[in-house]
């Protein structure tokens, strides 16, 4: 008997766009973008409050594209709003949807809608509803989340869903299993996402919502403290800072644009800032890999680069010049996030994995050792 082809519809909620993808199988039968006004979603006081709104350009998008939701076997949100856990595949519950409505870990984004998206349709069609590898998995190894302050420990928010479907696809070609692979990942977009996968698990990485790693388009990338405290002192607020750490930072405060193109045309007519600027980026983010080197201490099987600006081919040569000595490096323009959201449903489908369930513990409290 032929092996069922799970029918599957995924969601994944931007800040001025939802992607949507209905796949059979692995085959995509349908991927639209459905923009959303910017003057609407200004609106909405918040962004769970755009749900309604959402739901419906979706719904038309749907039935533009002749999808009837009656044949959806189980329907994929873009997990946002949780508390730090664990990769996988989570069955959309309760306490995730509490979570994600009120954005429970203080990072209001769209992404925190996916789980709201699709437990609604599940709900109305009688399926399930899930979300795969959220933007707050966190798998960091112990030593990786210590500081040298009392109280104070890294926590981390990565690209999680590309960064793993791109490590699980290169395994694949290596005709080996993620779980038994060594890589240094990278999502390379408008946020820039350095991580280190040790045999399944993302053990270490850059934290793009909270200042650290290379600049990018829209962040600042790590900044010296004490340098943060003389910016505060000198007058400004304390919300400019968390800005550019997400929003306003890197090409858009440096060159007042987040176009990666229009950075690197203006430096071949001979803008100085913004050749200054493309170079810096490449060399820090050649420095966060190498050091993601050390993490695996040295046993690296890839470097793998994902994300829009991998479509540079200056971005990729420089990789290679710098960081190939620690390890092959391949390119995969653009992102899987929707084929992962899939992928991830189908594996439980199938019965290959079972679902987590998500408690909205988190998987890290603390060390009890520095408790007073």
């Amino acid at each position: 008997m032929a092996e069922k082809s799970f029918r599957i519809l995924v969601i994944n909620p931007g800040s001025t766009s939802t992607k949507v993808g209905v796949f059979e199988g692995d085959r995509e039968a349908l991927a639209r973008t459905v923009s959303h006004d910017a003057s609407r979603l200004a609106e909405f006081e918040g962004v769970s409050e755009q749900m309604p709104y959402r739901k419906e350009t979706i719904l038309a998008a749907l039935e533009e594209g002749g999808i009837d939701l009656s044949t959806i076997d189980a329907f994929v949100g873009r997990g946002g709003g949780l508390m730090p856990l664990e990769g996988g595949t989570y069955e959309v519950n309760d306490v995730m949807l509490d979570h994600a409505f009120r954005g429970a870990n203080g990072v209001q984004h769209p992404a925190q809608l996916g789980s709201l998206l699709v437990h609604g349709f599940a709900e109305e069609y009688g399926k399930r509803a899930f979300v795969v590898n959220p933007p707050d998995t966190d798998e960091l190894c112990d030593e990786a989340r210590m500081t040298g302050v009392r109280g104070v420990y890294r926590h981390v928010h990565l690209h999680a869903l590309n960064l793993k479907e791109t490590a699980i696809r290169h395994a694949c070609s290596l005709g080996r299993r993620y779980d038994e692979c060594n890589f240094i990942v990278c999502h390379i977009g408008g946020g820039i996402s350095v991580s280190a996968h040790e045999h399944g698990k993302m053990v270490d990485g850059f934290d793009i919502v909270e200042g650290e790693g290379p600049m990018a388009p829209t962040r600042c990338g790590g900044l010296p403290v004490a340098g943060v405290l003389d910016y505060l002192e000198a007058g400004h607020a304390t919300a400019e800072i968390r800005r550019a750490c997400m929003k306003t930072g890197g090409f858009v405060d440096l060159l007042g644009t987040s176009d990666a193109i229009e950075v690197t045309e203006r430096a071949a007519r001979g803008d100085e800032a913004a050749r200054r600027t493309w170079e810096a980026m490449l060399y820090q983010i050649n420095k966060c890999i190498a050091s993601m080197a050390a993490v695996l201490r040295g046993k690296v099987d890839g470097i793998l680069l994902g994300g829009g600006m991998v479509n540079s081919d200056e971005l990729v040569q420089s990789v290679k010049g710098g960081c190939g000595w620690i390890a092959p490096v391949a390119a995969y323009p653009g992102e899987f996030e929707l084929e992962a959201m899939a992928a991830g449903a189908m594996r439980v489908l199938s019965g290959e994995e079972e679902p987590k369930v998500y408690t909205g513990v988190p998987v890290f409290q603390g060390f009890h050792c520095f408790e007073d």
